[in-house]
C-alpha cells in the first residue's frame, strides 16, 4: 500500500484528547525500526558501495525534495563535526536550492532536470556515489538525477518507503523501507521521514567506522569546536591513557586533536 495514499489507521483524529494522539502516534512509531530491521540486506550493500567510493576518494551526494531533501541535508551537515572528514565529502542536495531548506519552493521536485545541474554544479564524477531519498518513491526531481548519474557510469542508490517504486528501479543499490500508512494520511515527515532518517544515520555511521574515522566507539576525529566537545575530548584521553584532567586537557591543547593526542602520547 502506498505511504502517501493509504487511509490512516487512525480515522477522525480530531476527535481524539491529546493522550490518545500521543499514545497512536507512539504506537505506530514503534513500527518503523522492525521495517528498518527487515532491509538490513539492502543496507549492507548500499554502505559496502559508499565505502568503496569515498576510500577512493570520491563523495556522497543525496538528493531529495521537501523534507526527504532536508534530511539529507541535515546527514551531511552532521558529518564534518562529528567524523572530521572536510565539508564536500558528504554533500545534501534539495530540490529549489537553499531556499527550500526552511521554505517550501512550489513545484522545484517535479523538474525531473535540476538535480543533475546540481550534482555537475559540485563536479560530480564516476567516483562519486548518488543516494535518492524520496518516500513515496515517485519525486521527478530523484528520477531524473538518478538517471542521468547511472547513465554517466556514477553509482547509485536510494531510500524510498513504498514497494515497487520507480526510484527503486533506477537506483543500483535500492534501500526500501516499507512503512506503510502514515498516522496522519500522507504526511511523510512522520514514519517515513523517520524511517529515512535512522537508514541515514546507519549509512554514514557505518561508512565512517569502516574508514577508520572512530576508534574503539569514540569520535576520535569530532570537531572541537566548542567546550561541550573539548570536555568530551579531554575525557576521552582521561579514559584512553589513564591520565589525569590536566595533562588530558594540555595533550588536547597541544595537537589539536584526540586522534593526534592519542598517537603522540604512544609514539
Amino acid at each position: 500500500m502506498s505511504t502517501t495514499e493509504s487511509p490512516s489507521l487512525f480515522n477522525n483524529l480530531e476527535t481524539l484528547s491529546t493522550h490518545e494522539l500521543l499514545t497512536g502516534l507512539n504506537s505506530v512509531d514503534q513500527t518503523v525500526p522492525l521495517a528498518v530491521a527487515k532491509v538490513l540486506p539492502q543496507i549492507e550493500r548500499l554502505v559496502e558501495a559508499t565505502v568503496a567510493r569515498l576510500g577512493a576518494g570520491g563523495r556522497l551526494f543525496y538528493i531529495g525534495a521537501g523534507t526527504s531533501g532536508r534530511l539529507g541535508i541535515l546527514d551531511a551537515s552532521e558529518c564534518p563535526p562529528t567524523f572530521g572528514v572536510p565539508h564536500g565529502v558528504v554533500v545534501g542536495l534539495i530540490a529549489g536550492g537553499d531556499t527550500a531548506i526552511r521554505k517550501a519552493v512550489e513545484n522545484a521536485e517535479d523538474d525531473a532536470e535540476q538535480a543533475w545541474q546540481d550534482l555537475l554544479a559540485h563536479n560530480i564524477t564516476n567516483q562519486d556515489i548518488v543516494v535518492g531519498i524520496a518516500a513515496s518513491g515517485r519525486t521527478p526531481y530523484v528520477i531524473g538525477g538518478l538517471q542521468q548519474a547511472r547513465s554517466q557510469g556514477i553509482a547509485t542508490g536510494c531510500i524510498v518507503c513504498n514497494a515497487d517504486s520507480v526510484v527503486a528501479a533506477t537506483a543500483e543499490f535500492p534501500v526500501e523501507v516499507i512503512t506503510g500508512p502514515e498516522f496522519v494520511t500522507g504526511s511523510t515527515r512522520l514514519k517515513a521521514g523517520t524511517a529515512q532518517k535512522l537508514v541515514l544515520n546507519m549509512l554514514t555511521t557505518a561508512t565512517f567506522i569502516r574508514l577508520g574515522r572512530v576508534k574503539g566507539n569514540k569520535m576520535v576525529d569530532m570537531q572541537l569546536s566548542n567546550a561541550k566537545l573539548v570536555d568530551r575530548g579531554e575525557k576521552m584521553l582521561m579514559d584512553e591513557l589513564g591520565i589525569g584532567h590536566e595533562q588530558a586537557a594540555a595533550l588536547l591543547h597541544q595537537h589539536g586533536s584526540v586522534r593526534a593526542a592519542l598517537d603522540a602520547h604512544k609514539s
